[in-house]
């Protein structure tokens, strides 16, 4: 059972993983070995924007029918429509693309409180950069305080991400996180 760290946050959301695979240009190669290691029940964030739209398809289904055989939900970056086009699990991205009325899980990128209070219609919010990260080099970060701050402010379950890695994450009462080379080989 997931940690609740907001009297805000009414449930533990159970159908939400607490552990989040994000997919790079940089990780791709590492993927299906990264997949084979997570915990049974995490997810894989499908980003993969390098790759022209018919091999960024393929790569899918192919970490699609891994993911899924390891028991693990796939949500695709990108709006909610296409990921029921793609039979995804969800969409991520921000609060503006997931839009609304098509089920299916809602991942917000989420850097603000501004942005944090605009996504009540998604299922988890992934709070970054907590840490520096090599995504987005001389980015600000939120820092650790900062994200607790913001989550515990959640009305949804807040995912730590931006230079997240196990030991970091086992220090911080969190929901769960999130990471592109903190869980890659």
């Amino acid at each position: 059972m997931a940690r609740c760290y907001s009297v805000r946050v009414s449930k533990c959301y159970p159908s939400v993983p607490r552990l989040w695979l994000i997919s790079d240009a940089r990780n791709d190669g590492a993927l299906e070995a990264a997949l084979r290691r997570l915990p049974r029940g995490s997810g894989l964030v499908f980003r993969h924007y390098h790759l022209p739209e018919p091999e960024r398809w393929a790569r899918f289904r192919q970490l699609q029918r891994l993911a899924r055989l390891r028991g693990h939900s796939v949500v695709l970056a990108g709006t909610m429509r296409e990921a029921r086009a793609w039979r995804a699990d969800g969409a991520y991205g921000s609060a503006r693309m997931l839009g609304k009325g098509l089920a299916g899980l809602r991942l917000a990128t989420v850097h603000s409180l501004r942005e944090l209070r605009r996504v009540a219609r998604a299922d988890a919010a992934l709070l970054s950069p907590v840490f520096a990260t090599r995504s987005h080099p001389g980015a600000g970060a939120l820092g650790p305080l900062r994200f607790l701050f913001m989550a515990q402010n959640s009305r949804i379950p807040a995912l730590a991400l931006g230079g997240m890695t196990p030991r970091r994450a086992a220090r911080m009462p969190l929901h769960g996180w999130a990471a592109i080379d903190g869980l890659s080989p």
